[in-house]
């Protein structure tokens, strides 16, 4: 991306995104787990950031958590998200917002087990756009 999008007002915000969308990416919201609309998609394609579209996510790094949210190991480049430390709700978690925008995109925990809990990079699928591969 070439654009800073970091500099833009929350005015632009509000018009560019539905009211959820921007509950969740800019005021740093959760949407409620196995709710979202990426939780169970398994096709070939790449995640793209709700908010700016740059890419994040790819389908090759999916993993069924069990969590709620959709689940992935790694980015598809680690120069597009950028990492916080997140102490809010009284609970220490890594926060993970997309780079180019500076948007809430979820957060970032340890590998475990699925069904355990929370694992790997947990994304609120309203902070997602889905672009299925078309080979």
């Amino acid at each position: 991306m070439n654009e800073d999008m970091t500099k833009q007002p929350e005015s632009y915000w509000k018009k560019k995104l539905t009211p959820t969308q921007y509950r969740l990416v800019r005021e740093k919201g959760t949407e409620p787990p196995f709710t979202g609309k990426y939780v169970n998609n398994h096709q070939d394609g790449t995640y793209r950031c709700v908010a700016c579209e740059q890419a994040l996510f790819s389908n090759d790094t999916k993993f069924e958590s069990g969590s709620g949210w959709p689940s992935f190991t790694d980015p598809v480049n680690i120069e597009h998200i950028e990492l916080h430390d997140d102490n809010s709700f009284g609970m220490r978690r890594t926060e993970v917002r997309c780079k180019n925008c500076g948007s809430h995109l979820g957060h970032l925990f340890p590998l475990v087990p699925p069904g355990l809990g929370c694992s790997g990079y947990c994304i609120n699928s309203a902070a997602l756009d889905f672009k299925a591969s078309t080979d």
